[in-house]
């Protein structure tokens, strides 16, 4: 049940919120999304709008299941730094030394060896000298696309060493290039624990927190539950296809191969909102939680601007660092991050809210992050 007022809310606000929304829906732009907005410990907006799958005139349910993409790296993350905090793994270490395969990487087409060694806060800050081929065209990046890194048909181990055997695209600690580093946190994952990611996140994340419609597939019986994208972007949206995860494949992408709903991944934001412990499951210690949400870039240039003015990265979020340089609203200190499909999260310890969108609209992230905060943060009352 929602109570917007009781949440510190403001009723009128939120119906705005979900009307702007809707007008979205009807002109066409988005297919239907799920919100969630919980403040003071109260849940004030959760609500399904439109269509989950408007190909076949499905109406959109609390419990869809979506596409994440992005919003994989911060679990990810999370069940690195579990590793820290039991002392299999050191930040500081290289990379090198659980993936050997790093070892040997030079950076550019035609570079030397790095200056230092990649290490694993490189991979969970985004600073390890990787890059992504869908980010502007470079050398490296046009690599990246010939040795076909999107595809989901290379377990892990097979992925990384393709990654592993082309260039840096910089010199680690350098620049923070948003890039195929959790792929490789993800591997790390499997290396530390011997296990296979999927496996590892369901016994340290998702059975605890009782995540479970997320994975990175999603059972037969559960198909009816997809949310779709439109058939047709709006006019001047580029069409992206999504994947499918009706068949299964040996990738389990670090980066961004997750299924989730509202619900599941609302658990996971809402044990970091608490400090690591939601309902006598301690996932990570409270000043682990508040190391991983502080700023780690510091002067650190950016390759790009995936990152927006005004903030800066910790260990698998972006966290805002100052007010009045994005035209996103905000707190300092309050951190999330997205999906490319259209899914978005961010946490607000100030105001003690967070707030999660999902839906699955590629093309339009950047258009309903926004749109969403600026409404959400719109309600406080």
């Amino acid at each position: 049940m929602n109570e917007p007022e009781s949440a510190g809310l403001n009723a009128p606000a939120v119906e705005n919120l979900k009307a702007t929304l809707n007008a979205w829906i009807a002109a066409g732009r988005i297919p239907g999304a799920v919100v969630l907005v919980e403040r003071n410990g109260v849940l004030g907006l959760f609500e399904a709008l439109g269509q989950q799958d408007p190909a076949r005139g499905i109406a959109m349910r609390k419990d869809s299941i979506f596409r994440i993409y992005s919003m994989t790296k911060p679990i990810v993350s999370v069940a690195l730094m579990q590793l820290a905090e039991q002392g299999k793994v050191l930040l500081r270490d290289p990379v090198a030394r659980y993936l050997p395969e790093f070892g040997r990487m030079r950076v550019g087409v035609d570079g030397a060896a790095p200056r230092r060694a990649m290490t694993v806060q490189d991979l969970l800050r985004h600073t390890a000298g990787l890059t992504y081929e869908f980010h502007e065209p470079s050398p490296v990046g046009q690599l990246y696309a010939d040795a076909k890194l999107h595809s989901r048909q290379r377990a892990n181990a097979e992925q990384v060493a393709v990654l592993a055997s082309l260039p840096l695209a910089h010199e680690p600690g350098a620049v923070w290039d948003y890039s195929r580093a959790t792929d490789v946190l993800g591997r790390l994952v499997e290396v530390l624990d011997d296990t296979p990611l999927g496996d590892h996140l369901k016994q340290a994340v998702f059975d605890p927190l009782g995540m479970a419609d997320t994975g990175f597939d999603v059972p037969v019986d559960q198909h009816h539950r997809l949310a779709e994208p439109l058939a047709s972007p709006p006019e001047g949206v580029a069409l992206v296809p999504v994947f499918d995860p009706r068949v299964p494949v040996p990738a389990q992408n670090g980066g961004g191969g997750l299924m989730s709903t509202a619900a599941d991944y609302a658990r996971f934001v809402r044990i970091l909102a608490n400090g690591g412990r939601l309902d006598g499951v301690r996932l990570l210690g409270r000043k682990t939680v508040e190391f991983m949400t502080a700023d780690r870039l510091g002067p650190i240039p950016r390759a790009n601007d995936l990152l927006p003015p005004g903030h800066g990265f910790g260990l698998g979020f972006a966290v805002k660092t100052a007010l009045g340089e994005h035209t996103e609203p905000g707190s300092v200190g309050s951190y999330g991050w997205s999906g490319a499909a259209g899914t978005a999260f961010f946490v607000d310890p100030a105001e003690r809210m967070f707030a999660i969108i999902l839906t699955q609209a590629p093309g339009l992230l950047d258009d309903v992050r926004e749109l969403f905060r600026q409404a959400v943060y719109a309600a406080i009352d």
